[in-house]
């Protein structure tokens, strides 16, 4: 039987359970994060010489944990500022095109996992060039029981490229859409 391993040995933060990550490291991260998106050009970097699949892979460790924080405080516009404006998106109900056609469905998942009350983990992060790959859940702090699960694949060209597909399987066990008090908590940086 192959050796279980530990996903977030080689990062910055652990975001496999609640309570592993202090404050200070998640105001760190999201300080991380606004900078990380900052870096993202206009135009889809190549990968060559210059900018190789083990770079790309070096930075989207280093992006993953700011990606959890963000998730964590429902920083909707950080989220948005990870894809790129051509992004495509595949899910039970997609696809979507660009930034506009997934917006008001994906603002109702980001307000429902990152609601009070409840903590959204990723006990399975693997990464591969351009490739992460992810399994995530939304526990209730109170009851223990998990309100939403899924796996995501993104392909996301490092610091330089961000995320320009993405394909997402989501489970919602309470609630699809989230009321406007919900909603209302998501920092969309309108």
């Amino acid at each position: 039987m192959k050796q279980r391993i530990n996903y977030y040995k080689e990062l910055i933060a652990d975001y496999s359970k609640p309570g592993l990550v202090s404050p200070e490291l998640a105001d760190k991260l999201i300080f991380e994060a606004k900078k990380l998106i900052a870096l993202k050009e206009e135009i889809l970097p190549s990968i060559n010489h210059d900018y190789s699949l083990e770079q790309i892979e070096k930075e989207n460790q280093e992006w993953w944990p700011t990606h959890c924080e963000a998730l964590r405080q429902g920083r909707g516009d950080i989220l948005t500022g990870e894809y790129r404006q051509d992004l495509v998106y595949f899910c039970q109900d997609g696809p979507y095109y660009g930034l506009n056609e997934q917006k008001e469905r994906e603002q109702h998942w980001w307000a429902l996992i990152a609601q009070p009350g409840v903590t959204m983990c990723w006990p399975i992060v693997m990464f591969h060039g351009e490739f992460v790959w992810f399994e995530w859940n939304c526990l209730d702090n109170e009851t223990n029981e998990t309100i939403a699960k899924g796996s995501v694949a993104w392909v996301r060209r490092g610091h330089r490229g961000g995320c320009y597909i993405k394909g997402e399987q989501l489970t919602f066990y309470r609630d699809v859409f989230a009321p406007d008090a919900l909603l209302s908590l998501m920092n969309t940086g309108k």
